[in-house]
């Protein structure tokens, strides 16, 4: 417990977000809409939640509308909080949500909602047409999912193309949310090239798992690119922590 609640304190406190609801707190969906979906897991939904409303359900016109999720490294349950994020998003803001899968190190969006990866963003960085039409709806009118595509050897480079920053252009004009699914920060630099065509980004760590060091450099690396951190998840995180802590949090 000690690395990590060393690791909170070296993040800005406000933008740290608990695995789990304080004492007390109770986590709600907003009325008049449908609860979560629970096949990512009630703890995982239960984090996102949290980030829809602390992140893209604020007043004000800067409210982020455009942001990247990624891990220190693999493994660290990023792509089932950004896919938890964007459902609840979805299905709570009124809003068009468009999940990007950035990850072609590692992609797995679509298994974990059924569905094919036939094409995607690999494609569209490559050819012409709208972006909508290298998306395919997962629920009417509110959710869709821009998979990875197909991939080669050295897809991955097709991220630091100019044609990226056309195509960010685009998921920004055509949706009112954009949630990505980004690379580990410790092992490539897709994600902070990624992250800077956005408004920011949030940390995944996980429990027991993630190395302080690392995702303190992750952070200063982040910082010294001038991306902002909206905020920072510790998932899987099973120990509690006593009241007191989490007023600090």
């Amino acid at each position: 417990m000690s690395r990590h609640f060393d690791l909170m304190q070296q993040l800005d406190s406000d933008t740290w977000f608990r695995g789990r609801s304080a004492p007390g707190e109770a986590v709600e969906d907003r009325p008049g809409h449908p609860a979560p979906a629970a096949e990512f897991g009630s703890n995982v939904n239960e984090e996102a939640l949290q980030l829809v409303q602390r992140i893209f359900l604020v007043q004000g016109e800067d409210a982020p509308r455009v942001v990247a999720f990624a891990g220190v490294d693999h493994g660290e349950g990023c792509s089932r909080i950004s896919a938890a994020v964007a459902e609840i998003l979805a299905r709570n803001s009124g809003g068009t949500v468009c999940l990007v899968e950035a990850n072609f190190r590692s992609p797995g969006l679509p298994g974990l909602f059924g569905t094919a990866n036939h094409h995607g963003l690999a494609d569209a960085l490559l050819h012409d047409g709208p972006i909508r039409s290298f998306a395919r709806p997962l629920l009417p009118d509110a959710l869709w999912l821009l998979s990875s595509g197909a991939l080669e050897p050295g897809s991955a480079n097709l991220l630091s193309s100019e044609r990226i920053r056309t195509r960010m252009a685009e998921l920004r004009d055509e949706f009112d949310y954009v949630v990505i699914d980004a690379p580990p920060l410790s092992r490539y630099n897709d994600a902070l090239t990624v992250s800077r065509l956005t408004d920011g980004l949030v940390l995944v760590l996980e429990a027991g798992t993630t190395r302080r060091e690392t995702a303190q450099l992750a952070a200063a690396n982040l910082r010294s690119c001038e991306i902002p951190i909206l905020g920072a998840v510790l998932n899987n995180r099973t120990f509690p922590i006593p009241e007191k802590i989490y007023r600090m949090l």
